[in-house]
């Protein structure tokens, strides 16, 4: 047996090297970043409560303008770069980006969604008297598509990722494919941002 920090070791077994320490030890979710999702969180909720459709707009118009340049950089320009990386290089990238998504997407996800249906409801432009009421329902079915995806494709893949990069042995082959397919879903739903700012557009203008 050998002594090790943890304590009795088989023989012949060797302690992990501090790569693979730092790849076990890594957060799925950073810790520091969530007071900072609660508060945009909890101004979110104030906002809506409050009825300021200032702050309800800016939710809106920020949330979705980070959603979709975030969506447009990872699928256009973060995708074909991972593509010629090696793998080990994707493995570390991947430890980095990775975790920052996990809290980032869902909160502008969240923040977009909420703050546009309110201020539709504010505004009046739910009723089907709108006059852009079927513009309105065309960028709510994109929206929907959109979130679905996010929720639904982009997070399990996210999630995927980080839980084989804890293994002391990732597969980096796999976090690869996980990645693309990561990747592929944004650039998808940045595609798709686009058909929704020429909606938002049409209705602005009337």
């Amino acid at each position: 047996m050998a002594l090790t920090k943890t304590g009795l070791a088989p023989e012949g077994a060797t302690a992990p090297s501090p790569a693979a320490r730092e790849t076990v030890s890594f957060q799925i979710v950073p810790l520091r970043a969530l007071p900072v999702v609660g508060t945009v969180l909890v101004l979110l909720v104030v906002a809506i409560a409050g009825n300021w459709l200032w702050a309800i707009d800016f939710f809106h118009v920020a949330g979705g303008g980070l959603w979709t340049a975030i969506d447009l950089f990872l699928g256009f320009v973060i995708g074909p770069i991972m593509g010629k990386m090696s793998i080990p290089s994707r493995v570390e990238f991947s430890k980095r980006l990775m975790p920052k998504m996990v809290v980032l997407m869902p909160t502008l996800v969240v923040c977009t969604l909420a703050a546009g249906w309110q201020l539709a409801r504010h505004l009046g432009n739910l009723s089907t008297a709108y006059p852009e009421h079927g513009w309105l329902v065309a960028s709510m079915v994109v929206v929907a598509v959109m979130a679905i995806v996010a929720i639904g494709i982009l997070e399990p893949a996210n999630l995927a990722v980080l839980f084989e990069l804890r293994k002391p042995q990732p597969n980096g082959e796999l976090v690869g494919k996980l990645m693309r397919r990561f990747i592929y879903s944004a650039g998808v739903t940045g595609a798709m941002q686009i058909a929704t700012l020429v909606i938002m557009s049409r209705l602005a203008t009337g």
